[in-house]
């Protein structure tokens, strides 16, 4: 018995494996640009909006490149960067306004970015469901 090249099942995989993916680019760029940042900027710790506008900025880097690589459109790239930033920008105001500490701006910002890139991935789902491999 042969399994059809397309079923739901691989389709659903192949978007969970995409969001994976995505995962392990934003830290690799988190952590490969991360110590540029120490180096260039030593006092950026102190900023912690900054810092933030930073962390997302290098994850956003990983992840855009690995999809560059893997053929998708810009308009796509720039929807999970922005995805990428969207948590921090939010969490800035209840930061600007004492609410908010350093690491919960951090440590919500991060959180929050998960299901972002998620909603993003689910609002294009054809592009990620149907997307397996570099296009022409």
């Amino acid at each position: 018995m042969t399994i059809p090249t397309s079923t739901p099942i691989r389709a659903h995989l192949r978007f969970a494996v995409h969001y994976v993916e995505m995962v392990v680019a934003m830290f690799v760029g988190m952590f490969a640009l991360g110590p540029v940042w120490t180096f260039a900027l030593p006092g950026l710790a102190d900023y912690p909006a900054a810092g933030a506008m930073v962390m997302a900025t290098d994850m956003s880097a990983g992840m855009a490149a690995w999809m560059a690589l893997r053929g998708h459109s810009w308009p796509r790239i720039a929807e999970m960067c922005a995805a990428m930033y969207a948590p921090f920008v939010l969490l800035l105001i209840p930061y600007a306004l004492g609410v908010l500490s350093a690491d919960g701006l951090m440590m919500g910002g991060h959180v929050l970015m998960f299901p972002a890139m998620l909603a993003a991935m689910i609002w294009r789902r054809g592009d990620y469901y149907h997307h397996g491999h570099r296009h022409a």
